[in-house]
């Protein structure tokens, strides 16, 4: 759509600077919601470092797995490739990013900062990245749109791209403009988990409430998409198994957390009647 520009001899893809955007949006919007917990804007900046380190690893993984089948040829073939072209089949398969799989790099990096952490506490930073990765999310899928990935099928309904040279498959065909609907979708949900916590609804929970609401739009959306370098297994896409395991995983953790509040809730009603 319009994938790149040209600024002082220089080529600027604009996935990257929705992807700027994106993250400056998220930085204003934490610094706000830090307050809640008293966290300083240091310790705020720091936890964000490793978020976007835990993330670009994450993403990088995943996008590896759904190009399992390189990989595999690549070390196959080893012994018959020189070392450069061992390299750059190795940056083909791992070369793209997938949002869940930045999405569950992000949370490891949470668990492992927070864990060594004497100031921040893991579920209210937990909290706060429910709110602002729905955010991230929203210019992320803006961004491809503009570069052209992520792409929907054909349909009489979207728009026609005649001269992405990054993407020359989606050229000449009318197709549905899928991120654009999956951001507004994310725009919605950020809305929706920035009034909970606000609210103080279902404090401390707020990332398997988003896990909730987002990987079954994702699960449902992934049918509309028309592209097919994703990775399928029994006809679902990498996206969407992972999509069902959060599903379960959040019921799980919802439940056990209701369990884990159900005694404190019932010791202090005992004694504010005493």
């Amino acid at each position: 759509m319009f994938p790149t520009f040209e600024f002082l001899g220089k080529t600027i893809g604009m996935y990257g600077i929705m992807i700027v955007i994106g993250a400056g949006m998220c930085l204003l919007v934490c610094n706000f919601l830090r307050k809640k917990y008293n966290i300083k804007f240091d310790d705020l900046i720091l936890v964000m470092i490793a978020i976007g380190i835990g993330a670009a690893i994450g993403g990088h993984i995943v996008y590896g797995i759904t190009n399992f089948n390189v990989i595999i040829e690549t070390f196959a073939h080893i012994k018959d490739l020189w070392a450069k072209n061992f390299f750059q089949l190795l940056g083909y398969a791992f070369g793209g990013m997938v949002f869940y799989g930045g999405f569950l790099g992000a949370i490891a990096a949470i668990l492992i900062y927070t864990k060594h952490s004497k100031v921040l506490k893991r579920d209210e930073i937990l909290d706060i990245f429910a709110v602002s990765v729905p955010l991230f999310h929203t210019f992320g899928r803006i961004g491809c749109f503009l570069g052209g990935c992520c792409y929907g099928i054909e349909s009489k309904f979207g728009f026609t791209v005649y001269d992405n040279k990054l993407n020359p498959s989606i050229n000449g065909v009318n197709r549905l403009p899928l991120q654009l609907i999956e951001s507004f979708c994310n725009l919605l949900i950020f809305l929706l988990i920035l009034y909970l916590f606000k609210k103080c609804i279902m404090e401390k929970r707020l990332i398997f409430i988003y896990m909730l609401i987002y990987a079954p739009v994702r699960f449902i959306l992934e049918f509309w998409r028309g592209d097919t370098y994703r990775g399928f297994l029994f006809g679902l896409s990498t996206s969407q198994w992972i999509s069902i395991a959060l599903v379960i995983l959040a019921i799980i953790m919802l439940i056990v957390y209701s369990k884990k509040k159900a005694p404190v809730e019932k010791y202090e009603e005992e004694h504010s009647t005493n």
